[in-house]
C-alpha cells in the first residue's frame, strides 16, 4: 500500500474490494487541514491537494480519498451531478 507523505494523521483506515490491492483511505478534510497548518490558505490547500494528491496516479495501489459529506455546504455532493 502507497501512502502520502506526511499525512498519516489523515488517515481513516484501509479500503478493500474483492480481488483489487488494499489502499490507504484518507480523509480529504483532515489533508486540507494539515496543508493549512503549514501555512496555506483554503484555496490554495484545495488546488494542492486537488493537482498534487488526488490528481496523482501512482499505479494499482494510489490511496484513496474520502470526501467527507459534512465538508459539503452545496446542496448536491460533487458526485451527484455525475450520476443525475
Amino acid at each position: 500500500m502507497l501512502k502520502a507523505n506526511g499525512f498519516d494523521e489523515a488517515i481513516l483506515g484501509v479500503a478493500c474490494r474483492c480481488g483489487q490491492p488494499d489502499l490507504v483511505a484518507y480523509s480529504v478534510s483532515k489533508c486540507l487541514e494539515l496543508l493549512m497548518k503549514d501555512g496555506a490558505t483554503y484555496e490554495e490547500a484545495l488546488e494542492y491537494f486537488e493537482f498534487n494528491m488526488a490528481g496523482a496516479w501512482s499505479g494499482d495501489e494510489t490511496p484513496i480519498w474520502v470526501y467527507e459529506r459534512d465538508m459539503w455546504h452545496e446542496d448536491k455532493m460533487p458526485w451527484e451531478e455525475v450520476l443525475s
